[in-house]
This record gives structure tokens, C-alpha cells and sequence, in this order.
């Protein structure tokens, strides 16, 4: 694992959108899939209001760490809060509203040069990433007989990563179980910068990402659960035929938080002017009224999560708008 790199990463990051710690008025962290909206939304914000944000990339497991220890006053989340963390929420009294903010469509991806990559199915990625494949499933042929006998390198999002949660949950049936011989990063960059250099690689990392490089890299398309191969675009995620790798985005704000004037009116910010800026880095919005919704919810006061704790594949924007109803 390049940890190196990716703290270094991560640091770049936190200090993107303030010069010094003393200019630090709204900390957010968190997701590196979600990093992108929410940076282009903090750069708008401050060019509008002159406010300070500081947007870091931790993963949204280490996001979430923070958060529920009352450091930051929003999380970036790439998929729902789970019950340990909520109950470390809990614990430490800091409570939550829970707002979705777009979708992704999760990207296998590989070098640009590879020429013998075909579409893949789910049993294939899972052959990839099982934890039993680990030192076992070393070679490209066997994932696939029409596949060449040369190295197998994997690259991934590290343990803290919602990216991770959502893939193994999707590929391998539980969250977490993961083989542990592959190059992990929280930062979907230290990614693309392995695989661009390694002509053998196969990885997955947010959408947003495979677009910004697509002059490195090269999207794998998918069989889909019924059957169809289908490759990460707006379209199929609107659909909902790029299963099970489409996925909704989240931000958490801290209640608490919410008192603060700066950060009130970010998160208001955010849910009327994020649109054209979701739509600019690559991820898909969700209806006008889910950000109405969201306002709602900040104002009648409805704290807390609708999926339970729980892990959740294969959620289309129609399913997701149907339980955020019910909050």
C-alpha cells in the first residue's frame, strides 16, 4: 500500500480551499469519490460569500471518524452511515442529517494500452477480489480463459473507503472482504497513477475520476443483473441498467453545526447551486425536488439515516427518492 502517497494526497487536499488553519471557518471531510462535488460547490461558495472551507479526503470510513467526533462539521459519504458509526455518533452526542446529493456509477477500469480487456461479469470481478483469491488468482487468464496468461496487478480504494464498502458488499457479497495483495489508496488519484503506469492493472474508482483521466485509462463494461453489458455513463445510471455498480453520494452535516450561520449557508448553497456543478464533474444529480426534500428535512428538523445502518446495493435514483420520501 503506497500510505506514503496517499497521506500526502490527502493533505493536498484538506488545504485546497484555505491558506492558513487560522482562515478555517466550515471543515468538511471524507469521501474522495465525493471530493469533487463538494470542492467545485466550496469554490463557488467562497467566490460568492468570501466564507473559508476546508475540504480533506480521508475516505469516508475515516470521514465518518472525525465526524462522529464532532472535528468536522460535514461529512463526505460514498455510501450510508453503518450502525458502528452511528452508535459512535451516538456516544459522543453528535447528530445528523443525512442528505443525498447525487449519483455515481462506480468504474472498473484499466491501463489505456491494454487491448485484451472484454466486458466483465460480476463472478469475474468477484474472482479478482475474494479474500480466498489472495496469492492464489495471480494471472489475467484466470479471471478468463480468452485472457492472457500475464500478471494480474489490483489496484483499489483502502479500508476507510466507502468505495471500497460498496464494491466488496456488490462483488463479493459483504462489505469489507476483501483480498489484501493490492495497491490501497483512500485517494482515487494514487489510483489512476498506478494503473496509468501499469499496462496489466485493473482497479475501480469513482466515475468522476475515470472521466478526468480518460487519456490513461479505459472503462470496462459490465454484465449487468439481467444479463446486458452496459458502461458507466449518465444515462445508465439514470435508467438504472448499470447495476449493481451505480450508487448514490452523501453528504452528513453535524446538527450542531448547523447553528452556524457560514455553515447553514453552505449547506443551503449546496442544495440550490450544486446541479451544474454535479453535472460538470462528471456525476449525475438527482431531481430538483431531492434538494427540496433536503431543505426540508434541515428545516422540519428529521435527523438520522433511512437506510438502517445497513449496506445497500443496486439502489436506483427512483428507489432512493421513494425511502428519502419516508424520512
Amino acid at each position: 500500500m503506497k500510505k506514503l502517497s496517499c497521506l500526502t494526497l490527502g493533505l493536498l487536499a484538506a488545504t485546497t480551499l484555505a491558506t492558513t488553519a487560522q482562515a478555517e471557518i466550515i471543515k468538511i471531510d471524507g469521501s474522495s469519490t465525493v471530493f469533487p462535488v463538494t470542492e467545485a460547490v466550496a469554490e463557488e461558495f467562497q467566490i460568492a460569500t468570501k466564507e473559508r472551507v476546508t475540504v480533506g479526503v480521508s475516505g469516508t470510513g475515516g470521514g465518518f471518524k472525525k465526524f462522529c467526533r464532532g472535528e468536522t462539521d460535514i461529512s463526505n459519504a460514498s455510501r450510508p452511515i453503518l450502525k458502528a458509526e452511528m452508535d459512535i455518533c451516538a456516544k459522543s452526542g453528535v447528530k445528523y442529517f443525512e442528505l443525498p446529493v447525487a449519483f455515481d456509477a462506480l468504474t472498473v477500469v484499466v491501463n489505456k494500452n491494454n487491448n485484451f480487456v472484454k466486458p466483465l461479469t460480476v463472478d469475474h470481478l468477484k474472482t479478482a477480489w475474494a479474500p480466498e483469491s489472495q496469492g492464489k488468482v495471480t494471472t489475467w487468464n484466470q479471471l478468463s480463459s480468452s485472457f492472457p496468461k500475464t500478471p494480474l496487478k489490483l489496484y483499489g480504494p483502502g479500508a476507510d473507503s466507502g468505495t471500497f464498502d460498496y464494491f466488496t458488499e456488490a462483488v463479493v457479497g459483504k462489505a469489507k472482504s476483501s483480498r489484501g495483495d493490492y495497491t490501497a489508496c483512500e485517494d482515487d488519484h494514487v489510483i489512476v497513477q498506478g494503473l496509468s503506469r501499469d499496462k496489466n492493472g485493473l482497479g475501480y474508482l469513482g466515475y468522476a475520476y475515470y472521466i478526468e483521466n480518460k487519456n490513461k485509462l479505459k472503462a470496462v463494461p459490465i454484465v449487468n443483473k439481467q444479463g446486458k453489458i452496459v458502461s458507466p455513463s449518465e444515462a445508465n445510471v439514470l435508467n438504472g441498467s448499470y447495476n449493481p455498480l451505480s450508487r448514490p453520494i452523501f453528504i452528513y452535516v453535524n446538527q450542531a453545526s448547523l447553528q452556524k450561520p457560514e455553515v447553514k449557508k453552505f449547506v443551503e448553497f449546496y442544495m440550490q447551486k450544486s446541479t451544474p456543478l454535479i453535472k460538470e464533474v462528471k456525476y449525475v444529480p438527482l431531481p430538483a425536488k431531492a434538494y427540496k426534500h433536503n431543505l426540508d428535512v434541515i428545516q422540519k428538523g428529521k435527523l438520522g439515516t433511512v437506510f438502517g445502518g445497513e449496506a445497500q446495493v443496486g439502489l436506483t435514483i427512483e428507489e432512493l427518492m421513494k425511502r428519502e420520501a419516508k424520512l
